[in-house]
């Protein structure tokens, strides 16, 4: 029992004092996932040559609308 409360104690104080073992223990953790989701989305943007514009249009729904008006509200003018 005293062996694993040295062990803890020695991992809190290195966390907590030596920035290199932070910085390791932070590559360990969310580096290394990092890494992976930035080269999962760099193939798609070498596919398009340098310069190059691309434009995306919206669909034309010229006749629908999601949006289907509001409720009237009544109002009285208050005149100071």
């Amino acid at each position: 029992m005293k062996i694993l409360f040295n062990i803890i104690l020695i991992f809190i104080m290195l966390v907590a004092f030596v920035p290199a073992f932070r910085r390791f223990l932070f590559w360990l953790l969310v580096g290394r996932q990092l890494v992976k989701e930035q080269r999962k989305n760099t193939p798609a943007a070498q596919q398009r040559r340098e310069g190059e514009i691309r434009v995306e249009k919206k669909p034309s729904n010229s006749g629908t609308s999601r949006f289907e008006g509001g409720e009237y509200v009544d109002y009285e003018e208050v005149k100071d």
